[in-house]
């Protein structure tokens, strides 16, 4: 099944992606090449958030690094939805740009709640390998069923957030979005599962194509990572900001 031409709930793994060029490229995708190519992604994150950090500390306004880094990651990522053959120049400036835009949030949450961003790493580090764990064993099971249901909360969840990102500048928000009820608990725990199991999808689209798909598709492949594990990150902070206020 697919919503809008998407077989996955990650933007990245899209049949437009894959079967846009043929497979007659001489080199191909590798499991290798995936790992070097997104270490190198994260390394890019991990140093403009740090970088981030030490601004702030120095006194130095960094809102601006949050919402431009927010702007500049989604055009990068337009570009590379759309020039998908741009995307070894254009993944490691969106790891970039997206590395100012968590160095903020995490540096504002952190100000709050000391700590509460190398927490929010640690969970979402272990998440990551408890998904790949249970994709290997196959206790769960990528069926056609289960990517439907993922991808359709995931379209609904992304939804409510565009609709609060233009309703705030009326001055409206959804309260289960931000608050700290309980719903709104309950919200977020399902987003950072959706978020959690969406690795899963991505785990198996990569398996479909290793050694199938050009070499170049690698840095597709990066992004699509860095796409899911950001998102997972910024959810497993929100919820434990939430718990945090909460409790």
């Amino acid at each position: 099944m697919s919503i809008f031409g998407i077989n996955t709930s990650n933007p990245a793994f899209t049949t437009y992606f894959w079967d846009k060029n043929s497979y007659h490229t001489f080199k191909k995708m590798t499991l290798g090449g995936i790992i070097l190519k997104s270490f190198f992604g994260l390394i890019l994150v991990t140093l403009t958030a740090v970088y981030t950090w030490h601004l702030y500390f120095k006194g130095v306004d960094v809102q601006w690094h949050l919402y431009g880094g927010m702007i500049a990651a989604l055009i990068f990522s337009v570009i590379i939805s759309y020039k998908h053959d741009k995307a070894k120049f254009f993944v490691p400036l969106y790891a970039i740009a997206k590395g100012f835009f968590l160095g903020a949030v995490s540096v504002f949450a952190h100000k709050k709640f000391p700590g509460l961003p190398f927490r929010a790493v640690a969970v979402t580090i272990v998440t990551f390998f408890v998904m790949l764990f249970l994709y290997r064993i196959r206790v769960i099971k990528v069926t056609r069923q289960f990517r439907s249901v993922i991808i359709s909360v995931s379209v609904v969840i992304f939804t409510l957030y565009f609709i609060n990102f233009i309703l705030h500048f009326f001055n409206i928000t959804f309260p289960f979005l931000w608050g700290t009820s309980w719903f709104a608990i309950g919200f977020n725990v399902i987003t950072v599962i959706v978020a959690s199991l969406s690795l899963m999808l991505d785990f198996d689209y990569i398996e479909r194509y290793l050694g199938k798909a050009p070499k170049e598709k690698e840095w597709i492949t990066t992004w699509g990572f860095l796409v899911t594990l950001i998102w997972l990150y910024i959810e497993v902070l929100r919820l434990m900001k939430k718990l945090a206020i909460r409790f």
